[in-house]
């Protein structure tokens, strides 16, 4: 019986591509560097922040990754959201569940979670929220879906999480969860999707 639906955020809840690719080229820029390839921009859409500034600034060994993170903390993300999309039926999805369904969100996001979900006012529907800065090791390692399970009291087949990528793919696995792909047919999932108003009619949802 499912009781935990677990979402991830960029690429499920919201498109954020163009936001990640604001908020990363402003680092770049800032401290003089080129702004970044389109395999960059894939990278960081998918990996925590700490490895994506590792990433893209990994050929300007001359700049210090640490002052780079000082730099980020002490500059707000709330200019960037304005780059975000939401995925038009979530709040539709969420005002259906959350009254039968635990509802939690395990993102490699950091300290830019919480203002996000603040801003479009999102925050009251979900029990709990990992990220890369409260799980002990950030996805694809399995912590945040596992700290999930153990806050709400359930079973890992009692729960199913939404991603859109190869590492939420891998992070599904190394616990053995149901995986619901969020347009991606290239993932090995237990189900794909377009859209969220597709998800409620998945057999998974009529047990």
């Amino acid at each position: 019986m499912l009781k935990t639906i677990i979402f991830d955020c960029d690429g499920v809840m919201f498109d954020s591509q163009n936001s990640n690719r604001h908020y990363y080229n402003s680092l770049l820029t800032h401290f003089g560097f080129s702004e970044m390839n389109e395999d960059e921009l894939h990278y960081v859409h998918i990996h925590s922040v700490y490895d994506s500034v590792k990433h893209i600034f990994r050929n300007y060994p001359q700049q210090s990754i640490e002052q780079v993170h000082e730099y980020r903390r002490a500059n707000s993300y709330l200019p960037f959201l304005k780059h975000m999309d939401m995925e038009p039926d979530l709040l539709n999805f969420l005002e259906k569940t959350r009254d039968n369904y635990n509802l939690a969100i395990a993102t490699n996001r950091s300290d830019t979670m919480m203002p996000l979900l603040k801003e479009f006012k999102l925050e009251h529907y979900f029990g709990k929220v990992m990220t890369a800065d409260n799980s002990p090791r950030p996805k694809p390692a399995a912590d945040p879906l596992l700290e999930i399970i153990k806050h709400f009291d359930c079973m890992i087949g009692e729960a199913i999480y939404i991603g859109d990528s190869t590492v939420d793919e891998e992070t599904a696995k190394n616990c053995g969860m149901r995986l619901i792909a969020f347009k991606n047919d290239e993932l090995d999932a237990d189900y794909h999707v377009e859209s969220f108003t597709e998800i409620l009619k998945l057999p998974v949802f009529a047990d």
